[in-house]
């Protein structure tokens, strides 16, 4: 993906902000979405799975929700 991006400078000179294209902009949030997603995937894979019955998993998530 190739971004075409207006960088603003302030009164010295120095950069404070990029403009780049609606268009790209909500292509990099998908992007960043996805490489959110790939990262989850890689650290569950790495971890070792401990299986609980399904009724137990809702007692941690009431007692979780509790809390908070």
């Amino acid at each position: 993906m190739s971004i075409k991006e207006q960088v603003v400078m302030d009164k010295k000179g120095k950069p404070v902000a990029v403009q780049i294209p609606v268009s790209q902009y909500k292509k990099m949030l998908e992007m960043m979405e996805e490489l959110e997603d790939i990262k989850a995937f890689d650290k569950a894979i790495k971890r070792k799975h401990q299986f609980i019955p399904f009724s137990d998993a809702v007692k941690r998530l009431k007692i979780t929700r509790k809390k908070s």
